[in-house]
């Protein structure tokens, strides 16, 4: 009962964390390259939990947000610094929701400006008549429909032999293959998790009582979260790669749901994987503009609580329509949503080194020595960070560069 009553904020964020972006990355790594990206979507569990564990510990301990310790222990300018990459990562998130949302619609012979239109009103909807409590139930229940990918796995039939090759390979001498390395990485660790949990755990009101139950909660969400990005490119690897050789490079979203379809008939195959990709991106588009949101309020200083509500806290909510409609309008100019999701993912590597940076630093300076990042595990943590860092902003630039 105590975990029921504190589970939410780290679910939340990891079934935002597999969003339209991410699945459309895992699909487009498992339709170009088979297998052998797969290795990195396991690695990535531990490091998902590591990452956004921090965010509980500053979070519960300190009562604060990320933004607010950063300009508490660095600065005024460093806050900026930090909540401006927020924005773009945010921006650039709610552009991949909506593109999904925009994919599906397309799908079912439904205009671009009616879906993108319709899932902003939904989502305004949802952010002024809730509480954050209420905001949390309905992205959980939203979420919860991307499990249907793990269906869409098992009825692939990936060929074990194929599956233990592509573990075995690592192309990385290939800028194209290291261009999804960085995007699968930016998919997964993305900086908008961090703001976003912090400041979670804070407006839900958790304190150090909670913090065991906080760190199984975000546990679960961690296995949850991968589990759907492999069986996304594990279907796309065992329909897409296995059939054509060389692999296919996808171009729509509908070609995604082309890897379904054979498998669980063209209707029930195409109901299905509407249904995961508009709750991954509805789940995803909540957190993400209530990020933005907490994120610039907590530098600027404007009340930021769903529980305000909206006369309370007026800008907090204008922020918040913001986001999704610079979104919409990026998705309604017409770019290739496949290559605009590819590309959020790596800039969100490149800004890694920001991100993980001043979170490493703030658990090692901002908490009390009891809670704070120390000894053996902040070697492995920095090291982890590091490595994530350089291998990110590597790929990102290499597959930029050399493509």
């Amino acid at each position: 009962m105590a975990y029921l009553a504190v589970m939410g904020p780290g679910l939340v964020v990891m079934l935002a964390d597999t969003d339209a972006g991410s699945l459309i990355t895992a699909a487009q790594s498992g339709a170009q390259w088979g297998y052998t990206l797969l290795s990195a979507q396991i690695i990535l569990i531990p490091i998902v939990y590591m990452v956004q564990e921090l965010t509980i510990r500053l979070g519960v301990v300190t009562g604060k947000g990320h933004g607010e310790l950063i300009e508490h222990h660095f600065g005024r300018g460093w806050a900026y610094l930090s909540v401006s990459t927020l924005i773009i990562a945010c921006v650039g998130a709610i552009v991949c929701e909506m593109s999904g949302i925009a994919g599906v619609g397309l799908m079912w012979g439904i205009p671009t400006w009616v879906s993108c239109g319709a899932m902003a009103v939904f989502l305004i909807l949802v952010a002024v008549t809730g509480s954050y409590r209420r905001v949390e139930h309905i992205a959980i229940a939203i979420g919860l429909f991307e499990l249907v990918f793990l269906v869409t796995m098992v009825m692939s039939n990936p060929d074990p032999k194929q599956v233990a090759e592509g573990l075995a390979s690592f192309p990385y001498s290939n800028p194209n293959y290291m261009f999804l390395v960085a995007a699968n990485i930016g998919a997964v660790v993305m900086p908008w998790m961090i703001f976003y949990q912090q400041s979670a755990v804070v407006d839900k009101g958790l304190k150090i009582k909670d913090m065991e139950d906080s760190r199984w909660d975000t546990a679960i969400g961690s296995v949850i979260t991968q589990l759907v990005m492999i069986a996304m490119l594990v279907t796309t690897a065992a329909t897409l790669w296995a059939n054509n050789e060389g692999g296919v490079d996808l171009n729509t979203v509908e070609q995604i749901s082309e890897a379904i379809t054979p498998h669980l008939g063209e209707t029930a195959g195409r109901i299905l994987f509407s249904l995961g990709m508009v709750g991954a991106a509805l789940v995803a588009a909540i957190v993400v503009s209530l990020t933005a949101a907490w994120g610039l309020g907590e530098v600027t200083g404007y009340r930021r609580s769903l529980g305000d509500g909206l006369k309370a806290a007026p800008w907090f909510y204008v922020v918040y329509v913001l986001v999704l409609a610079i979104g919409a309008s990026v998705v309604l100019s017409g770019v290739n949503l496949i290559d605009v999701n590819i590309f959020v993912q790596v800039v969100n590597a490149l800004l890694l080194p920001i991100v993980l940076g001043f979170l490493v630093v703030l658990s090692m300076k901002a908490l009390p020595e009891k809670y704070r990042l120390k000894g053996a595990y902040m070697w492995v943590v920095i090291v982890v960070s590091v490595v994530m860092c350089a291998l990110g902003v590597y790929s990102g630039i290499m597959g930029i560069f050399m493509s």
